[in-house]
């Protein structure tokens, strides 16, 4: 006689199965929507996405807890989020065009930039779910049993969320009913760019995050099946991932720049911060696959290759070139005539040929220091400049006296950066890899700019910041070269 299945079992159920019934009846309204531009359809469209947001928080707490022997909880879980993210993305990326070329009177290049990034990151959500069920499915075939990462979760938690935020903005339909339900879902819909950028472009990480542990737990196995000991042909494929990372950092620096034409020096600085962390990124990767050791049998690598030519080349345009662009917008467009008296053009042309003779004395440097920099390196010099350039666009939004002032201290950082770079007898710790022996400090250096980003003191706190980096060879001259130069410590105990 089969037992009755209790009623917390049935909610468990419901709240697993019903999600993709939620999301339908979801992209249903938003064609209504679309098609007669309905205040009410629009409240009932979000209300579906909250709903399904809800149930996918607590289905998992459910289903552990009252079915926890459920032979196809796992795999239905997947599968419905699969479902769901097939659906609601599709849509998503639909209404922030629709929204961008019908409910917009005069869209700016902003908005225009913000439908682009969206569209990427909807593209960017199915392309990962695709390759996590080919690599779930691969590791099946050799016998390994697939395991949920820390990354993993964390995207399926944030998916949701992330995923109802950009229903309700790229639906938004202004004007409509007086209930307390439409009055809680328009601030949503009204929710700022910044905002809407910042939670795209962390969500954008968490999913490229996710990629890369997929290709870390599961990428020696089939590259063995790929490559068949061909090890030329690994490190080709190998090399994908540290040169996707240096596009990556050439393409925040020209997002900066679209940033600055924008007035947004926030934005921008935020931008170079990104490139700066995926230029620490693509070095520590190559050197974990290995990519920057000779194979065996194979002469030693040049100092000069194409891996190091493009590295020079993402690193001179995202903090060469355009924090020398961003200041010459800023002063010349912004300034309103107060800085006619300056060369400031000569001023960003002297930072660009200074930032780049470093790069280049960086590349033939036949005595480097391990763990230093000879000379202030580029993108603290970067962070350097463009602080006092965040600060002169606070002073200007709220007509500051000290517009000037502001305005004659960033042109002569820009002058004092670009010569303190060609100091090469000053050495710079390297900040990256000091970040990853202490992870206390990466994280509490994130926390600090995560609380400060919002705050009327950014550019003064990112100043002061990078105030103590520049006059850090006070203190760091003593420490040994050796100990500059580890990446961390489980690392030096994993090679004794």
């Amino acid at each position: 006689m089969t037992d009755k299945i209790s009623l917390p079992a049935r909610l468990a159920a419901i709240l697993v199965y019903s999600r993709p019934v939620l999301i339908f009846g979801g992209m249903i309204c938003a064609v209504a929507i679309m098609w007669d531009r309905n205040p009410v359809v629009y409240t009932v469209g979000v209300s579906f996405l909250i709903l399904s947001m809800i149930f996918d928080l607590v289905d998992g707490w459910f289903s552990a807890r009252f079915r926890p022997n459920a032979p196809l909880a796992s795999l239905a879980d997947r599968l419905m989020d699969k479902l769901v993210y097939s659906i609601i993305f599709p849509v998503i990326a639909a209404g922030m065009m629709w929204r961008l070329l019908v409910s917009e009177t005069d869209p700016t290049h902003g908005q225009l930039m913000h439908a682009i990034f969206v569209l990427v990151l909807c593209v960017t959500v199915l392309v990962r779910d695709s390759f996590a069920s080919f690599m779930r499915g691969f590791a099946i075939r050799q016998g390994v049993e697939p395991e949920s990462s820390e990354y993993n979760r964390m995207r399926t938690i944030v998916a949701a969320p992330v995923s109802a935020l950009l229903y309700a903005y790229a639906f938004y339909i202004p004007a409509g009913p007086e209930s307390w339900i439409y009055f809680r879902i328009s601030y949503m819909g009204n929710v700022s760019l910044r905002i809407l950028f910042f939670v795209e472009i962390l969500f954008f990480i968490i999913n490229l995050g996710s990629i890369a542990g997929y290709c870390r737990k599961y990428g020696t196995a089939c590259l063995d099946e790929l490559c068949f000991g061909d090890q030329v042909l690994r490190r080709k494929i190998l090399s994908v991932f540290p040169n996707a990372l240096t596009v990556m950092n050439a393409l925040m620096g020209l997002i900066a720049v679209f940033f600055a034409y924008q007035g947004r020096l926030r934005e921008s600085y935020l931008m170079l911060i990104g490139a700066a962390t995926f230029d620490k990124l693509d070095g520590a990767i190559a050197r974990r696959l290995g990519l920057t050791e000779p194979l065996p049998d194979e002469l030693p690598k040049k100092k000069i290759n194409m891996g190091s030519i493009m590295d020079d080349l993402a690193d001179a345009i995202s903090f060469c070139m355009v924090p020398a662009w961003i200041f010459y917008i800023t002063l010349g467009q912004f300034g309103e005539g107060r800085f006619a008296h300056l060369p400031v053009g000569w001023i960003a042309v002297f930072y660009a040929v200074m930032g780049m003779s470093r790069l280049v004395y960086f590349t033939l440097d036949k005595h480097p220091i391990p763990g230093f920099f000879k000379g202030l390196p580029t993108p603290a010099a970067a962070m350097l400049v463009m602080s006092p350039l965040v600060i002169f666009d606070h002073a200007l939004a709220l007509s500051s006296q000290r517009i000037v002032f502001w305005g004659l201290f960033a042109s002569g950082t820009m002058v004092f950066a670009g010569v303190i770079m060609n100091l090469y007898p000053i050495r710079y710790i390297h900040i990256g890899r000091t970040m990853s022996r202490h992870p206390w400090f990466g994280r509490a250096n994130l926390l600090l700019l995560t609380v400060i980003m919002f705050t009327p003191v950014f550019g003064q706190i990112c100043l002061g910041y990078m105030i103590l980096y520049l006059l850090s060879p006070l203190f760091t001259w003593r420490i040994h070269p050796e100990d500059a130069s580890r990446e961390s410590r489980q690392k030096r105990v994993a090679e004794g």
